[in-house]
C-alpha cells in the first residue's frame, strides 16, 4: 500500500474521530447546561408542539433570519442548501449500492457547488464591505469562509475541467475500505488532494469553530422554550436538585 494511501487513511481516521468526539462533547455540554430564564423571542408558542414546528422552520427556511435581513437571508439560504444537496450527493461514495434518492439527485447535486459559491461570496462580501459586521469579524470568521470557498471550487475544478477529473470508482473504493478497515488504493490526482485536505481540516476545526451553530441552535432557549411563564414556574437546572421548602 502506498505512502500516500496511508497516510490519508490516517487524516480521515483522525478527522472523524476528533469530528465525532468533538461534537459529541458539545451537545453533552449543551444539554446539560441549565436556562436560568424564561427567556423565549416572542411571540413565542404556547404549547411544545409550537416549539416544534418553530424549530423546524428555524432549521429549514431559517426564519428568524428571513424575518431580520432578507438580503443576509439569500445568501446565508442559497449557502445551506446547496451544501445539503451537496452531502446528499456524497453519500454515493459510501454507500453500495447507492441509494434510490441519492442516484436522483446527482444531476442537480453537481451544480449545487457554483450556489454554494455564490451563498459564501456573499456572506464573506458582508463580513468586508458592512462596516459593523467587519468591526466583529476575527480572523477565525474569514479562515473558516475561505476554507469553504476552497472546498466548494476544488469540487468544482473536479468536475467540470476535464484535465482535472479522477478516477471516481477508485475514490469510492478507498472510501469503502476506510469503513470497513480495508485500505484501496486513493488516486493521486493533485486536486483531489488537495479537496480532500481541505474537508479533513473542516472536520477538524468544525468542533472548536462557530460552526457549532448547526447543532447548537437545537439548544437555544430563544428557540426552544414554551412561553408559558405564567402558567408555569421555571425552574432553573441548578435548583432542581434542592430540597423542596428550604432557602
Amino acid at each position: 500500500m502506498s505512502a500516500l494511501t496511508i497516510t490519508y487513511a490516517i487524516l480521515f481516521y483522525a478527522a472523524t474521530a476528533i469530528l465525532v468526539i468533538g461534537v459529541g462533547r458539545k451537545i453533552f455540554i449543551y444539554a446539560r447546561t441549565p436556562a436560568p430564564l424564561k427567556i423565549p423571542t416572542t411571540p413565542a408558542p404556547l404549547t411544545k408542539t409550537g416549539v416544534v414546528w418553530r424549530m423546524l422552520k428555524e432549521v429549514t427556511v431559517f426564519e428568524s433570519l428571513f424575518k431580520s435581513n432578507k438580503w443576509i437571508w439569500i445568501f446565508g439560504w442559497l449557502f445551506h442548501a446547496a451544501l445539503f444537496l451537496v452531502l446528499f450527493r456524497h453519500i454515493r461514495y459510501f454507500t453500495e449500492p447507492v441509494w434510490t434518492l441519492v442516484a436522483l439527485a446527482q444531476p442537480f447535486g453537481k451544480y449545487a457547488a457554483f450556489g454554494m459559491l455564490a451563498g459564501l461570496g456573499g456572506l464573506w462580501a458582508r463580513r468586508i464591505l458592512v462596516d459593523r459586521v467587519r468591526y466583529i469579524s476575527s480572523a477565525s470568521d474569514h479562515f473558516i469562509l475561505i476554507l469553504l470557498l476552497a472546498i466548494a471550487a476544488s469540487g468544482v475544478v473536479m468536475k467540470f475541467i476535464p484535465a482535472a477529473h479522477t478516477d471516481i470508482i477508485a475514490l469510492k473504493a478507498f472510501f469503502l475500505g476506510l469503513m470497513y478497515f480495508d485500505l484501496q488504493p486513493l488516486p493521486g490526482d493533485p486536486v483531489l488532494l488537495i479537496h480532500l485536505a481541505l474537508v479533513a481540516a473542516l472536520m477538524i476545526i468544525f468542533p472548536i469553530s462557530k460552526l457549532l451553530h448547526a447543532p447548537g441552535v437545537f439548544f437555544s432557549p430563544t428557540r426552544n422554550q414554551v412561553d408559558n411563564a405564567r402558567e408555569h414556574r421555571h425552574v432553573a437546572g441548578w435548583t432542581a436538585a434542592e430540597t423542596p421548602g428550604k432557602p
